[in-house]
């Protein structure tokens, strides 16, 4: 097994001249071209993965240094077990112990592919949780295993654990549903097909963010009349960032507002 350097995602061997998802649209191969790297590579350069509680019963998992795109996974715990979400691209020993102590994972699942980092190889050492991928995103996974399953429409983790097919960024994009976050009051952990901006007040919506794509505004409202259905205060992005309160009308009044623009409602500001 190898893993893309860029984005961070584990590949059977022998491995294509090129990473498929970072030669799509979406992402990009660097100027300096194609590098795979292996765990062992990562681990004797230091790797290391770092926990910290975002919120009760809510881990964040980050890799220090930044591994591929350099997500923070997120552990949502539940009294059955746990979700691994967003999955990052380096796993060790240390790190399965440390999760583990939080109760048995029983599943692991991705947003979108670019955030599927090495999830077959966290499922192995985590005693062979089912890894969920969006059937609508099969094509892009990079590794087979006995453990992956294939979900569309809604998937349910555990009794106010759930995850959600959107669409958008990816056919396949989800959002994770946790009932009991925010202390009640909900929380959906995102990727970034649904994206908190770094003014913690607004959400963006993109087909490419490094390649600067926006979603059209039929896509981005459908996407915002489907989590309008869904009781939530909190949404956390794939990099830890938030939108800690309000969330709900943060995601309709940033819907509303990316249509308008997309629209031409704008243009005489421009």
């Amino acid at each position: 097994m190898l893993i893309c350097a860029a984005c961070a995602v584990e590949r059977d061997e022998p491995v294509p001249k090129v990473c498929p998802i970072c030669a799509d649209e979406r992402q990009y191969v660097p100027e300096e071209g194609q590098r795979w790297v292996t765990l062992d590579q990562l681990r004797t350069a230091g790797q290391r993965l770092s926990l910290s509680e975002s919120e009760p019963g809510l881990v964040g998992i980050s890799t220090d240094p930044k591994v591929g795109i350099g997500q923070t996974a997120q552990l949502v715990v539940t009294s059955q077990g746990s979700l691994l979400w967003d999955p990052v691209g380096y796993v060790d020993d240390t790190a399965v112990k440390a999760v583990l102590e939080y109760g048995p994972v029983l599943a692991i699942a991705a947003s979108h592919p670019h955030m599927f980092g090495v999830q077959v190889e966290w499922s192995r050492r985590l005693g062979g949780a089912p890894v969920w991928v969006a059937e609508a995103d099969r094509q892009w996974l990079g590794r087979d295993d006995p453990n992956i399953a294939y979900w569309s429409g809604s998937m349910l983790v555990v009794p106010g654990l759930t995850l959600h097919q959107t669409g958008g960024h990816f056919p396949g994009s989800a959002v994770a549903h946790w009932a009991a976050g925010a202390a009640g009051l909900g929380v959906l952990l995102t990727g970034d097909s649904v994206f908190p901006n770094p003014d913690r007040r607004s959400i963006s919506f993109m087909r490419s963010y490094p390649n600067r794509l926006p979603l059209s505004g039929a896509v981005v409202l459908r996407i915002a009349a489907q989590l309008d259905t869904l009781g939530f205060d909190r949404i956390y992005g794939n990099f830890n960032n938030v939108i800690a309160s309000g969330a709900k009308a943060v995601l309709h009044d940033s819907a509303e507002r990316h249509a308008a623009w997309v629209r031409g409602d704008f243009d005489h500001l421009t």
